[in-house]
């Protein structure tokens, strides 16, 4: 079992550094461990979530009122992974498995070592690879569900739980989204990837060319990552002005959140401790004593003059827990 500890703050968990703490609180490299945390939620009747690298998290200041389960990579223990017993990733006849704990940048760095293509754009992202592919991650003209070929998960049912393997159809991944971010009660065990045959030197390239990109245009500092997600406009106006002032086409309607943000005025916008970052919009930058409260009062505000001036409803990539 586990070691179950009490009263855990979970701000220095995250990436945003915002949130109380977990009522209960325990840390698993693998999935048997995942298995055993979770009966001991079901048996004590606690509602419980499983943290991952903690980006695009917000914990309520508050805290949880549960268990909370944070998944580590197998390679910060002795401990092996359930994966065939194996190490937490390995390659199977062209297949990358992966523990769901792993982190992001691990995978990516194993296909770059295996010259597999496709993950480079993950490079720099903070969190697991269960975490991506839950909410389906992406950047740079890539995305999670590009990749995956299959998932397990566990599916909690009252008392009683299944393993089930979903094929990447079954997945319902959408923008910013799966079957498993919208069902909470599904729980990513280990995920399998396929990836195309690469030269080590143009995977290398596109990885410096990605750190580099984000280096440039994304900002330091505590903050959860995008926070927003980037809506589909059907304002005729909008659309010709962000085409007009960027040069770039709005396919299906989709323009950058931080874009309208900027052009309502919200850079370096402030609430308490947070603030919309000054080099892009989409970020709201915690300067060490924001709380979930300011941040929420400065979504809600952005968000309110969205729908007002624009008639754009903003929906947040955050996942908000403990509200």
């Amino acid at each position: 079992m586990p070691d179950i500890q009490k009263n855990i703050p979970l701000a220095p968990l995250t990436t945003f550094k915002i949130g109380g703490p977990a009522r209960y609180f325990t840390e698993v490299r693998n999935e048997t461990e995942l298995l055993e945390a979770l009966d001991f939620a079901l048996e004590n009747k606690l509602e419980f979530f499983v943290l991952g690298g903690g980006s695009n998290i917000l914990f309520s200041d508050k805290g949880f009122d549960g268990l909370v389960v944070r998944l580590q990579g197998s390679a910060s223990s002795d401990q092996k992974s359930a994966i065939g017993n194996q190490e937490g990733i390995k390659l199977a006849r062209g297949i990358i498995e992966c523990w769901a704990g792993e982190n992001l940048s691990s995978v990516v760095n194993f296909a770059k070592e295996k010259q597999l293509a496709g993950m480079e754009w993950a490079i720099g992202i903070p969190g697991t690879i269960g975490g991506a592919v839950r909410g389906n991650a992406g950047a740079f003209g890539g995305e999670m569900a590009n990749s995956v070929k299959s998932v397990r998960a566990l599916e909690i049912s009252g008392d009683r739980t299944n393993i089930i393997e979903y094929e990447n159809g079954n997945c319902n991944f959408s923008y910013r989204n799966s079957l498993f971010k919208k069902n909470r009660n599904l729980i990513i065990l280990s995920v399998k990837l396929t990836l195309e045959k690469g030269s080590a030197e143009d995977i290398e390239n596109k990885m410096r060319e990605i750190i580099k990109n984000r280096s440039e245009h994304q900002p330091k500092g505590f903050s959860s990552g995008s926070f927003f997600q980037n809506p589909i406009v059907d304002n005729p106006e909008v659309l010709e002005e962000f085409e007009r002032e960027t040069g770039k086409k709005a396919l299906g309607g989709v323009i950058p959140a931080g874009w309208l943000i900027e052009e309502a005025g919200f850079k370096g916008k402030k609430i308490g401790g947070v603030m919309v970052s000054e080099k892009h919009a989409n970020f709201f930058i915690n300067n060490g004593t924001a709380t979930a409260e300011n941040v929420i009062i400065l979504a809600g505000i952005i968000k309110q003059k969205m729908r007002e001036h624009y008639s754009v409803l903003l929906k947040e990539e955050v996942v908000f827990v403990g509200f």
